[in-house]
């Protein structure tokens, strides 16, 4: 079985939607990316963080998905492998 590879510009990273394999939630759009200048590797996409029951006027933090996460990059999803967040306390 050989492996595809797709080249794919920062850039285009933003208009796709991330998709978390471990319970099939969509986790939104990528919002920024974290790059190893030196190295020219992509470290980590954030996406933006969930909106609590009392965040009003905005969201909770983005969220940092680690490259190590990402299983798989397509040409309109990326698929990633992320715990599912902790439960709301009251």
């Amino acid at each position: 079985m050989g492996v595809s590879i797709i080249l794919v510009r920062t850039s285009d990273l933003y208009s796709r939607e991330v998709i978390n394999i471990h319970d099939g939630r969509k986790l939104g759009l990528v919002v920024d990316v974290d790059i190893d200048l030196d190295n020219g590797r992509l470290n980590a996409i954030v996406v933006p963080g969930l909106k609590g029951m009392f965040s009003i006027f905005g969201r909770n933090e983005d969220v940092v998905i680690p490259w190590e996460k990402i299983k798989r990059i397509g040409y309109d999803v990326i698929l990633v492998e992320q715990p599912p967040p902790p439960p709301l306390t009251s």
